[in-house]
């Protein structure tokens, strides 16, 4: 069957040249990322801040469904933060809670700062979205900021972002870093410690110094009021609010950037059936912006962006058909139902592929103080056969639901955990 083994022989080609292309990519976003922070780290020394007097007036929009376990403990680090009380606050978006959220909120209303929005019957429980849009009418101040229920910003978190944006007022947005401070709870939560590190160091902080590209979190950022009243307010049918958000800032020719010394803290899932979940619903919402914004994307300039969006966006199918292929073909090769015909050092460029992401993750973590550590240099090197390997099924099941039985698209929110000491 001399037509079967030229399919295995091209797959195999196929395979190793698309990890290597990610790999290649990846590396130059690394060395990027990592003179961003080092540049960062530099300026923060000799950067002069903004007085009092010249910076903008806030309001801090928190969406919260079903919050009673976290909110306390979120609205005191927002009651923390060092920023003019004068011009700061905190909306609490009780978007339809059965549980006690409400309750709790009230019990923060002596500071002027907080304020309760009850979102009407009829709009309520659809979703982040819909809570922002909300909330967007009853806000006071010309910028937004963004936190989820779960966070708990450090105190000082929101002002470089009003400082960037105060720099540099071409700016739609300023994102700043998340940080999991329930990462040694469980070790899937180790997991996705060390995969956000990573991701904010080389992928966001490598793509801003490359090509001035940065995608919106969903929280700890600020954004412009009027050009997201101009956009048309966040997407009620996109599952990622923020990534939607992001493509349409950038068609209509915006910039965000990754401001480091911004940090906030957030909750992980602490199962992996909640993670399932979540990392499910993100994908769904991956799929949502490319059926909305690829033909758009395609025309849209810079083209450098429009395509770094466009594939960051396909990233997650790239990946599931390099390792699905990959594994495949290395469990029919040990059972000897195949062989590979094509000559060359594979174990080897195997061998530095994988040298390569323990690496680049490695020295990602070396970003932070005391992720470096022994434990988590461990779990890098056995991330690639475990954690990442988990990424097939949640991206099989979001293509089966998106792009074979069409399920309806429904906003889910991720479960939360009792608050602990960060």
């Amino acid at each position: 069957m001399p037509h079967f083994h030229w399919i295995i022989d091209g797959l195999f080609v196929s395979t190793v040249a698309l990890i290597w292309f990610m790999l290649g990519y990846q590396s130059l976003l690394f060395f990027l990322g990592h003179v961003y922070y080092r540049r960062t780290r530099h300026a923060a020394k000799k950067l002069s801040p903004i007085s009092d007097a010249n910076l903008p007036c806030i309001s801090v929009m928190v969406p919260c469904h079903n919050e009673g376990r976290v909110i306390d403990h979120t609205i005191i680090a927002l009651q923390k933060l060092d920023y003019p009380a004068d011009k700061i606050e905190f909306l609490m978006i009780n978007d339809g809670s059965t549980d006690n959220t409400a309750e709790v909120i009230r019990g923060f209303t002596s500071d002027p700062r907080v304020r309760l929005l009850e979102v009407p019957k009829l709009l309520s429980a659809r979703g982040k979205s819909g809570a922002l849009n909300y909330a967007l009418t009853q806000a006071r101040h010309p910028l937004i900021a963004i936190y989820d229920a779960d966070n708990l910003p450090e105190p000082g978190a929101i002002r470089p972002l009003a400082e960037q944006i105060v720099r540099y007022p071409k700016l739609a947005a300023a994102v700043g870093m998340y940080r999991a401070w329930n990462r040694r709870r469980a070790l899937i939560t180790r997991f996705v410690n060390i995969e956000g590190i990573g991701f904010q160091w080389m992928v966001q902080a490598g793509r801003w110094m490359l090509m001035r590209l940065t995608m919106l979190p969903g929280t700890n950022y600020v954004i412009q009021k009027s050009i997201v009243e101009k956009l048309g307010g966040w997407d009620e049918q996109a599952l990622t609010e923020d990534s939607e958000m992001t493509v349409r800032l950038y068609l209509a020719g915006y910039n965000v950037q990754l401001v480091p010394t911004s940090v906030s803290w957030e909750q992980e899932p602490e199962s992996l059936r909640v993670w399932f979940k979540q990392r499910r619903r993100w994908v769904r919402g991956f799929n949502y912006v490319l059926k909305k914004h690829s033909t758009g994307l395609l025309r849209a300039k810079p083209r450098r962006i429009a395509f770094e969006i466009l594939s960051s966006h396909l990233l997650y199918y790239f990946f599931f058909l390099a390792v699905v292929i990959s594994d495949s073909l290395l469990i029919l090769c040990m059972a000897k139902l195949i062989n590979i015909n094509v000559p060359g050092p594979y174990s080897l460029v195997w061998i530095l592929a994988y040298a390569t992401f323990v690496l680049q993750l490695v020295i990602a973590l070396s970003c932070e103080p005391g992720e470096d550590s022994l434990v988590n240099i461990l779990l890098t090197i056995l991330m690639y056969f475990t954690y990442t390997q988990l990424w097939i099924p949640v991206v099989a099941a979001a293509f089966y639901d998106d792009f074979i039985i069409h399920r309806a698209i429904k906003w889910a929110k991720t479960e939360r955990y009792q608050v602990g000491t960060v």
